[in-house]
């Protein structure tokens, strides 16, 4: 095979269209890597506001972040534990321990 046809015009119509080509081709490559890249930045940066949480906004309530949600649930863990041991007769424990004494059902730790 010959590099050249022969003609001057069309040698250089066939460089061109290869090298436009090639530029295409690289500048869609680059387009999806940034768009892809783009869209990782944006999630790891909705975790960082999730993580961290996001003051209130005009038209945009605030939320907090993981660690002072995971405090709100452990003091309420804390508030509902009086129920589960027995204490002074009020809690949801002693009220189990009542029923199954009235039943005649045994308690599965004695």
């Amino acid at each position: 095979m010959s590099d050249s046809t022969g003609i001057a015009g069309l040698d250089q119509l066939a460089l061109w269209s290869v090298a436009l080509t090639a530029i295409a081709g690289a500048a869609a490559l680059l387009w999806r890597v940034t768009r892809g890249a783009h869209r990782i930045l944006q999630r790891l940066d909705e975790f960082a506001d999730d993580w961290h949480g996001v003051p209130a906004r005009p038209g945009v309530p605030g939320h907090d972040g993981v660690m002072a949600r995971l405090g709100g649930i452990e003091q309420r863990l804390v508030a509902v534990e009086h129920e589960l041991h027995p204490n002074s007769g009020g809690s949801l424990r002693d009220a189990v321990d009542r029923v199954a004494a009235k039943v005649g059902v045994s308690s599965p730790e004695e």
